[in-house]
């Protein structure tokens, strides 16, 4: 086994220590020091014998916690029920929360992580992650910064589950914590996180969140400058600032008892500053020397927390310098020995096994029918009003549900969906947040997870890829890498696609979905009529709160107020108010046409039943159908259809590369349908303003004249 510098200069410089005489030193003000040594000692070894599975072919994951075993402190500090969103350098702090509670054994879980293991407890192998539902440990992915919009929605939702009589996972007074390093303290997602933070508690609200930075001082080899965590974050005006030198375990420990304390009682945010040090590189496959000093690199072997904690603990006389050295070895021996059982632990070993939390939450989210609707019937109603009403009765029967997001409240959003709602429900469940797409899914992902049932709007389909990530690196994964542990429900309202009349632009005519269609495991709903409007989203709202799914919920923009389908003042396009619910994954067919099969939605619905009647005024008889749902596709209704006319034209209001139409295209192929296709789409283009736009999105007339040439060829 190779040894590495920082453990050699650990061995020698503790045996080179003397122990005080008696009294020479006063007792040390740190509640039980030992078990806060241990739990350093064991990040320490687990980091070693990460480096010596990864040499033996068995370990995957080599990113260490060397130099931050300080944050043990912080775990000291707090609670084992305050929730905790962990930087993937917490390992001191994950031992340490683990030691508070009984029958864990965070060692085993830590290299059973390390090596992929099946049994590793939280993930099952796909991840190695820090967490635990036990622990109150939320595990959070690799992607920088990005659980910090989360961290403040579950601190938002400790105060607002009571508020509005919810049951809620974490106790009344809990903080969260989130730590995270000095270059994520730079990223965007975390300047927007602090902000939305600091900007609750300057209205009032409750926000217990503590916000662990643990600096290093280097982003993977890109020095942090010197003192610019101080300068950035240590004067903002309603954020506590309490710094440490988490290479000191008492000034730790202090410090950060201090800083929880503090937030526990004032119930507002607080940055605990935790200047620390990196040993060992950013990895195991890190050559620090190709960037750093030699001379720095050994000079930082003195900081080392491990070492320090030793010193303190020979200088007060609790250890004397061989227990130091026989306690450091005999957690090497504990977890080398861990290594050696577990290295070769069954891995996952199946897309299958992979994908199994995946394929268990669609299969239960295709499965739900038990949907509750309000009364049936009444005045016709527009896709607006429809979604308003279903809103409404949503916010009655489920008191956890809360709405928000951007000019949602009082104005009732820019296209009036949601007129009215504040008033009927109350400021607490129907709210305006900042103007933050971030902010907004971040609040979310916290909500779903604290026990709220979140229905976040994202004014415009193109605003979403601001913070797409948010979806894809947090709230489609948690299941996955929690093994549907942790779950959080949320339906993603988006106001999407083009064809506005008078307004637009690229920002509010957007018909790129292939950054939300390509993600494993969420829902995607795309009502076109107003009564499948109202019933989805019910679905939607029962399939979240039943199997935690994450549902996106698209609504064109272009059909939100409209009446009329063949002709001026038909009013054919209002519906009344549903009476049957509508399962995920299942289509809607229009007409019984045996010359065509006509496959569309959301916008593409209205122009082609507009070109399906002047085709039977030609003699062509075509069946409509509309998909209704993005993800997971409606592929048996599809195939069905298809197979009765053996002729499709797939109509695609979105861009023809990465559009809903190529995944279309492919089922189809991939289930064997044999007959024709043929695909029409938008233009690979941005949208420009005003009737340029209609010259690269989809009309009506190229959708007949596919039609009547696909139907023209034989079969």
């Amino acid at each position: 086994m190779t040894i590495e510098p920082i453990d050699a200069y650990f061995t020698a410089t503790v045996a080179s220590l003397v122990a005080p005489g008696s009294g020479d030193a006063p007792a040390l003000d740190v509640p039980n020091p030992l078990p806060l040594f241990d739990a350093q000692l064991g990040s320490r070894h687990l980091d070693l014998a990460a480096r010596w599975l990864r040499s033996q072919g068995q370990g995957f994951y080599t990113i260490g916690s060397s130099g931050h075993e300080g944050n043990a402190a912080v775990a000291a500090a707090l609670r084992p029920t305050d929730p905790a969103l962990l930087h993937y350098r917490s390992g001191g702090f994950y031992l340490a929360r683990a030691a508070q509670v009984d029958g864990s054994d965070p060692l085993r879980d830590v290299v059973l992580g390390l090596v992929a293991a099946t049994a590793e407890p939280i993930s099952g192998g796909r991840h190695k992650v820090f967490g635990r539902h036990d622990l109150n440990i939320i595990p959070q992915t690799s992607t920088i910064a990005s659980h910090l919009p989360r961290s403040v929605g579950v601190a938002f939702s400790v105060a607002r589950t009571r508020k509005l009589g919810v049951a809620c996972p974490w106790p009344e007074d809990a903080v969260t914590v989130c730590s995270f390093g000095d270059a994520s303290a730079n990223h965007s997602t975390t300047v927007g996180a602090v902000n939305a933070a600091l900007h609750a508690a300057y209205q009032g609200l409750p926000m217990p969140l503590l916000l662990v930075c643990e600096d290093n001082g280097i982003g993977i080899s890109t020095p942090t400058p010197r003192g610019w965590i101080a300068r950035a974050y240590g004067d903002r005006e309603g954020l506590q600032y309490f710094a440490a030198d988490g290479c000191d375990l008492v000034d730790a420990v202090e410090t950060a008892r201090a800083a929880a304390d503090w937030v526990r009682r004032v119930r507002q945010p607080a940055f605990l500053h935790l200047r620390t040090v990196r040993l060992m590189g950013h990895a195991g496959s890190d050559y620090e020397q190709a960037y750093r000093r030699p001379a720095d690199i050994v000079a930082d072997y003195e900081r080392d927390p491990v070492l320090n904690t030793a010193r303190i603990l020979v200088a007060h006389g609790i250890l004397t310098p061989e227990q130091v050295l026989q306690r450091y070895e005999g957690k090497r021996a504990e977890v080398m020995d861990l290594a050696r059982e577990i290295g070769d632990c069954p891995q996952l070993d199946s897309a299958t096994a992979v994908m199994q939390p995946l394929r268990e939450t669609l299969d239960e989210a295709r499965s739900v029918c038990d949907v509750a609707l309000g009364e049936p019937g009444g005045p016709p109603l527009t896709l607006a009003l429809a979604i308003n009403r279903a809103l409404q009765e949503v916010l009655q029967a489920h008191p956890e549900a809360i709405v928000f997001g951007e000019d949602i409240a009082r104005k009732g959003g820019v296209y009036g969906a949601t007129r009215g709602l504040q008033a009927a429900a109350g400021p607490a469940r129907v709210f305006d947040t900042l103007l933050d797409e971030q902010t907004i899914l971040g609040l979310a992902l916290g909500a779903g997870v604290s026990g709220l049932m979140p229905i976040p709007e994202i004014q415009y389909l193109a605003y979403l890829h601001n913070a797409a990530d948010q979806i894809r690196g947090e709230g489609a994964t948690l299941q996955f890498f929690s093994n549907r542990q942790y779950r959080n429900p949320m339906v993603v309202r988006i106001a999407g696609y083009g064809y506005q009349k008078g307004f637009g632009g690229h920002f509010h005519n957007d018909d790129s979905v292939a950054a939300i269609r390509d993600i494993p495991g969420v829902v995607i709903a795309s009502p076109a009529r107003p009564d499948d409007a109202a019933a989805m989203l019910h679905t939607c709202v029962s399939v979240a709160k039943t199997t935690g799914v994450v549902c996106i919920y698209l609504e064109p923009i272009a059909l939100y107020h409209s009446k009329d389908l063949y002709a001026d003042g038909d009013e054919q396009w209002l519906a009344a108010y549903p009476q049957q619910p509508v399962r995920v994954g299942t289509a809607r067919t229009y007409g019984d046409g045996a010359d065509l099969t006509i496959l569309t939605f959301a916008n593409g619905l209205w122009m082609s039943l507009r070109v399906a009647a002047r085709l039977e005024r030609a003699g062509i008889a075509a069946r409509v159908v509309d998909l209704r749902w993005l993800s997971p596709l409606p592929i048996e209704d599809m195939l069905r259809e298809a197979d009765a006319t053996g002729r499709v034209l797939i109509v695609d209001e979105t861009r023809r590369t990465g559009g809903v139409g190529e995944g279309v295209l492919a089922e189809l192929a991939d289930h064997g349908f044999t007959g024709r296709v043929q695909r029409v789409s938008s233009a690979d283009s941005f949208i420009p303003l005003g009737d340029a736009a209609l010259e690269v999105l989809l009309s009506e007339d190229t959708i007949e004249a596919a039609a009547v040439k696909l139907v023209g060829e034989p079969a």
